[in-house]
């Protein structure tokens, strides 16, 4: 049985069992990463934060966020031989450099997106953020069929809420991280039955933490539906993501979205096509939706299906090469900060 499939259906089956709940036994063992609830401001306003394997931070400790990249994953499904395993000091020799050359390029933050399902494999993910000592953004939730495992499926809606909640709460299995967010998805043809189940699970954890929702949805008809059931289950969208935006051809879908009160994520900028990035952004700005664009690269990341890790692309195209392509076409600098800065922190900090 692999790592992943292994940990998480223990976790699941601790939280089902009634003896003890995820929550109250992930923050006996939290080791001073868990979010302080009673963080405040001088008016005793609560202050958002970013939760990270490294505690959690404000906004005025960080810069630059990439709100979808990837430090390990793996896309074979979770039965296959070798599944999302692989020895952590490999890990961080490979994505180390790639987060320095991150930090040289101005980028304090990356929003970390392999959910169950695809390797997710927190304990890693703390490994190098310690080594680093940058902050990443770990989720909890689950990807899409073919790659939910068996255990989600059997589970109700309810034993996977409390799942969720206790990650987001708690801490991730046994590794002393906090879930900063939730990562899901849905079929190209239409979301599911156990990806609505799984949604609306996580429509009562995002309620219960103020944790954002974010999904692989590649059709804007798909997430048209996905929104009706968030509201359907007293959810908000405007904590929600559509990720991989881009990929919907339509930009009308997009608009849509984002009038609904969506996030809407480019996240293949640096993969070619800048000219159609560039003027689908500059139509948000002057439709006055440019509060609601997150951007990154959706790169990385160390491999385990492939020999050494495979080759990882860098998380700087964007500082380096993108930000001047917006300046050319007019785009201001405090709207760039706003693109690159503040929307990603408001969009994943709680």
């Amino acid at each position: 049985m692999d790592t992943e499939f292994r940990m998480d259906r223990r976790r699941f089956l601790v939280v089902s069992g009634g003896a003890i709940t995820a929550t109250a036994l992930a923050i006996g063992g939290l080791s001073g990463c868990r979010r302080d609830a009673d963080e405040e401001d001088k008016e005793g306003n609560a202050v958002a934060q970013l939760i990270t394997p490294l505690g959690p931070k404000g906004a005025d400790e960080l810069g630059m966020i990439l709100a979808h990249e990837h430090i390990f994953v793996d896309l074979r499904t979770w039965d296959q031989p070798g599944y999302a395993e692989a020895e952590t000091a490999d890990v961080i020799d490979l994505m180390a450099p790639e987060i320095a050359k991150a930090q040289e390029a101005g980028v304090t933050a990356i929003v970390e997106c392999s959910a169950v399902g695809v390797g997710r494999r927190v304990d890693i993910l703390k490994a190098v953020s310690e080594a680093t000592d940058f902050p990443l953004v770990a989720p909890t939730g689950i990807y899409r069929e073919p790659w939910v495992p068996d255990w989600a499926h059997a589970a109700s809606e309810e034993e996977l809420r409390e799942w969720m909640t206790g990650e987001l709460e708690g801490q991730i299995e046994e590794t002393g991280v906090q879930a900063g967010w939730i990562k899901l998805s849905a079929g190209d043809a239409g979301i599911t039955e156990t990806e609505t189940k799984i949604l609306r699970a996580a429509a009562g954890a995002g309620a219960a933490t103020n944790a954002v929702i974010g999904s692989h949805t590649i059709r804007g008809r798909v997430v048209r539906d996905q929104l009706d059931i968030l509201e359907e289950a007293g959810y908000t969208p405007d904590r929600f993501i559509w990720i991989h935006t881009q990929a919907e051809p339509d930009f009308e879908l997009h608009l849509e979205m984002a009038r609904r009160g969506a996030w809407v994520e480019y996240d293949g900028i640096g993969s070619g096509g800048d000219r159609t990035y560039v003027d689908r952004i500059v139509r948000l700005l002057d439709a006055g939706l440019g509060d609601q664009v997150l951007l990154s690269h959706d790169r990385g990341w160390y491999d385990p299906a492939q020999p050494g890790g495979g080759t990882p692309r860098p998380f700087t195209y964007i500082s380096e090469e993108f930000v001047p392509e917006l300046t050319a076409a007019g785009v201001d600098e405090a709207t760039i900060h706003k693109l690159t800065h503040d929307n990603p922190f408001r969009a994943f900090s709680r």
